[in-house]
């Protein structure tokens, strides 16, 4: 069995280190405020939830970023647990009638759902352009 010193070991981090490829996550962050990836400065929409054709101010092409479903997906989930647990809670601690539970909760599911979409589409798409690029 051949054992490594402490030098052999320092050596192959060192090798590793310098191999290693550093990613900003300043794309993601730009495509979370809803701008460019590639600048953060032209806008990712063009409408609600509509994405744009290029950036205005680097020309970026979109067109070749696809998120399809995915964030559909996810804030389904995210809104699904906070108000799912949050109904749960309530139920069990003042125990309100059948109708209040829908005239609260399914108003807040979909405020909910609508104001996470956005930010969660333009994650997906930040995510993918530091992974594509």
């Amino acid at each position: 069995m051949i054992q490594d010193g402490p030098e052999d070991i320092a050596a192959a981090r060192d090798e590793e280190s310098s191999r290693a490829v550093v990613v900003s996550d300043t794309p993601v962050r730009w495509a979370l405020r809803g701008r460019c990836p590639r600048c953060g400065q032209g806008a990712l929409f063009a409408g609600f939830l509509k994405v744009a054709p290029a950036c205005t101010a680097c020309g970026l092409d979109y067109s070749t970023i696809q998120t399809g479903d995915g964030p559909a997906s996810f804030i389904m989930q995210i809104a699904g647990f906070i108000v799912g647990f949050s109904a749960l809670f309530v139920e069990i601690k003042y125990h309100p009638p059948m109708w209040l539970h829908l005239i609260v909760w399914l108003p807040l599911v979909v405020a909910l759902s609508l104001a996470l979409m956005r930010p969660g589409r333009g994650l997906m798409i930040g995510l993918q352009y530091r992974n594509q690029r």
